[in-house]
C-alpha cells in the first residue's frame, strides 16, 4: 500500500505494539500529529505540560512495564526539551525511543527557524541516534530504533524525521517485529566453571544485587541462588525490587548511604557475586578499599562494564536470568550460618533508624509504606527524599521502584509516576519529590488533572535543597550557599490552581489521615509534609572515604566522627 512518512510513522508504532505515546506538537511534527489524530481508537497521546515530562513519562511507563516508552517531540527546542529526559533513561538502560521531526531537507543546515541537529545533539547520549532524510529509509529506521532499544543492555534510541519525508509517498509493506533475544552468545562454558568454582570455596559470600537484575526479570533465578548458598544480599537503588525488602537474608542498600551491615559486611566478605550492577562511584566509595578483602565475581550483559571501575577476579558476560540459569546447576548447597549470624548481629547493633518526635523525611516513607502495605509503585526525584524512600519502603517486586540512579535527573519523578500509572491503572503509584524538585516540573500536575490520571504526589518540604544542605553541614562549614527555599511559593494552592486536591501536613497523624483520602480519589493529590530543615540522610559515607567508614547521627554525636 501507499503511503506517506506520516502514515508509515503511525503504522510502525502499530507494528511494534505500541498503544501509548506521551508528546507535545509542534510545526515540523505536525503532520505526524495528524496522522496519529487519525489513529486515536489505537494509540493513545499523552499531552504533557513540557516535552521534558513527555520524556520522563515514557521513561516511567518503560520501567514500570518493560515495554519500550515512546515520546514525540518537535524540531528545535521541543526536541532539545527531551535531551535530559533521553539521556536518564539511557543512563539506566531503559528502553525509549524518542520521535522528533525537523525542518525539510532542503533547509537543513541553513539556521532555518527551530532547526537544531538533534541526531548529533542525542548521540552522546542515546544507544543509537539518526535522521531521515529519504522516505525509503522511514520504516527501516523506525524498525531498527525499537530492535536496538530493546536488545541486549536495554537504551534510549532517537530518529529525527525531516519534514518533507513526513508527507512525501511510498510504498509500505508491513512486518512482523524481530524477536528480541536473550544475549547468550557471550556466556562461556569456562567462565560458568570458574564462577561456580569461587562460589562453592567462598566462606563468606555476599550477593550484590543491581539494576540489571530487574530488566532481565531475573528474580526468581536470584531467589534459587540465594536459597541454594544461603548467602546475604544488598542491592543498588537500580537493584531494588528484585530480591524482596522482607526477606531475612536481605541487608538493605549498599554504598553512601547504604546500611552499615550492607557495607561492613561487603568490606568483610570473601566473594561478592555483582548481579547487573556497573559499581557506580556512590556504590563503592573509594574504589581502591572496595570489597577489599574479596575476590569479586562480575556477572553483566554489558561487556563494557567488566573490570571499568572495579577490577573482577571473574566474570561472567550474558544475560543475567540466561547466566543464572546455568550457574545455579553447578553449584553446590551451603549454609554459612556463622556469616548469616555475624552479620544480623551487626544489623541489631547498627540498624536503620531515626528520631520519630516529629514529622521527619523516614517516618513519611514508613507511613506511605504501612497505609499502602507496601504494593504500591514509588516513583522518586533526587536527593534526600530518594535515599529515604529507597531505605525505609520494603520493595518485594520488580519494576515497583522507579527512579534516576545514573543521571539523577531533578524533576524526573512526576513524569515517570503519571507514565507508571498509565502502565499500571490497577496499581497504585506514588511519587516522592523535595520541594526544590517539585518545584522543576510541577506542571504536570496539570497533565495527571486532565487525565485523570490518580497519582499520589509527596512533597516533603523542607524548605531547603536537602541533600546539598546536607553535604554543606557536614563539609563546607554551614556554608549555606543557594540552598535556602524560604520563599512565599504555597505548593497547596497552586497544586490545586491545577486541578488536583491538596493538603498541607505537619504531623504523622495527618499523613495517615491524607493518604487515606488520596487512596480513595479518582484523580490527582498533593500531599505537601512539612519537615526539618536539618533533617539528614544516614547513614552516609563521605566522598572520598571507603565505604564501612559510614557514619550516623549518633557517631556525630558521640564525637566519633567530626566536622568543620
Amino acid at each position: 500500500m501507499r503511503l506517506n512518512g506520516s502514515e508509515i510513522v503511525i503504522e510502525c508504532l502499530k507494528e511494534q505494539g505500541v498503544d501509548t505515546v506521551f508528546g507535545y506538537p509542534g510545526g515540523t511534527i505536525l503532520n505526524i500529529y495528524d496522522a496519529l489524530y487519525k489513529h486515536g481508537n489505537e494509540i493513545t497521546h499523552y499531552l504533557t505540560s513540557h516535552e521534558q515530562g513527555a520524556a520522563h513519562a515514557a521513561d516511567g511507563y518503560a520501567r514500570a512495564t518493560g515495554k519500550v516508552g515512546v515520546c514525540m517531540a518537535t524540531s528545535g527546542p521541543g526536541a532539545t526539551n527531551l535531551v535530559t529526559g533521553i539521556a536518564t533513561a539511557n543512563m539506566d538502560s531503559v528502553p525509549l525511543v524518542a520521535i522528533t521531526a525537523n525542518v525539510g531537507v532542503s533547509l537543513l543546515g541553513k539556521d532555518t527557524f527551530q532547526e537544531v541537529d538533534i541526531a548529533g545533539v542525542a548521540m552522546p547520549i542515546t544507544k543509537y541516534s539518526v535522521i531521515v532524510k529519504d522516505i525509503e529509509k522511514l520504516a527501516p529506521a523506525i524498525r531498527r530504533a525499537f530492535k536496538i532499544a530493546q536488545s541486549g543492555r536495554p537504551g534510549a534510541v532517537l530518529v529525527d524525521i525531516t519534514k518533507d519525508v513526513t508527507s512525501n509517498i511510498t510504498e509500505y509493506t508491513p512486518q512482523k517485529p524481530e524477536p528480541i533475544e536473550r544475549l547468550t552468545s557471550k556466556i562461556k562454558e569456562e567462565d560458568l566453571k570458574v564462577a561456580a568454582e569461587l562460589i562453592n570455596a567462598a566462606k563468606k559470600p555476599y550477593i550484590f544485587v543491581g539494576g540489571g537484575v530487574n530488566i532481565s526479570d531475573a528474580s526468581e533465578e536470584l531467589m534459587t541462588l540465594v536459597k541454594k548458598i544461603q548467602a546475604p544480599v544488598c542491592d543498588t537503588l537500580m537493584g531494588k525490587g528484585a530480591f524482596p525488602g522482607t526477606e531475612e537474608l536481605y541487608t538493605g542498600m549498599l554504598g553512601m548511604h547504604g546500611t552499615k551491615t550492607s557495607n561492613h559486611g561487603v568490606t568483610e566478605c570473601d566473594l561478592l557475586i555483582t548481579l547487573g550492577a556497573r559499581f557506580s562511584d556512590r556504590v563503592t566509595g573509594n574504589a581502591k578499599m572496595f570489597a577489599k578483602n574479596a575476590k569479586i565475581l562480575h556477572i553483566d550483559i554489558d561487556e563494557a562494564e567488566i573490570n571499568k571501575n572495579i577490577a573482577s577476579y571473574a566474570s561472567v558476560v550474558g544475560d543475567v536470568k540466561e547466566v543464572l540459569k546455568r550457574l545455579i546447576p553447578l553449584v553446590n548447597e551451603k549454609n554459612h550460618d556463622e556469616w548469616i549470624t555475624y552479620l544480623k548481629d551487626y544489623e541489631k547493633k547498627f540498624p536503620l533508624n531515626y528520631d520519630d518526635s516529629s514529622l521527619t523525611g523516614p517516618g513519611i516513607i514508613e507511613e506511605i509504606y504501612k497505609v499502602t502495605d507496601g504494593k504500591a509503585v514509588i516513583t522518586t526525584d533526587v536527593g534526600q527524599h530518594q535515599m529515604w524512600a529507597g531505605q525505609f519502603y520494603k520493595y518485594t517486586k520488580s519494576r515497583t521502584f522507579i527512579t534516576s540512579g545514573g543521571l539523577g535527573t531533578m524533576g524526573y519523578g512526576l513524569g515517570a509516576a503519571i507514565g507508571a500509572q498509565v502502565a499500571c491503572p490497577d496499581k497504585q503509584v506514588i511519587n516522592i519529590a523535595g520541594d526544590g524538585c517539585f518545584r522543576m516540573n510541577l506542571n504536570e500536575i496539570a497533565t495527571a488533572s486532565r487525565y485523570n490520571i490518580p497519582i499520589i504526589q509527596v512533597v516533603i518540604n523542607n524548605h531547603v535543597l536537602g541533600m546539598v544542605r546536607q553535604w554543606q553541614t557536614l563539609f563546607y562549614g554551614r556554608r549555606y550557599s543557594q540552598t535556602i527555599l524560604e520563599d512565599k511559593v504555597d505548593f497547596v494552592k497552586v497544586s490545586e490552581g491545577l486541578g488536583a486536591k491538596a493538603y498541607k501536613i505537619t504531623n504523622r497523624e495527618e499523613l495517615k489521615d491524607a493518604l487515606q483520602k488520596a487512596l480513595q480519589e479518582n484523580g490527582p493529590v498533593v500531599l505537601e509534609c512539612i519537615i526539618d530543615s536539618d533533617d539528614k540522610v544516614f547513614p552516609m559515607a563521605g566522598p572520598g572515604a571507603p565505604i564501612e567508614e559510614c557514619f550516623d547521627a549518633e557517631d556525630i554525636k558521640t564525637g566519633k566522627v567530626k566536622f568543620n
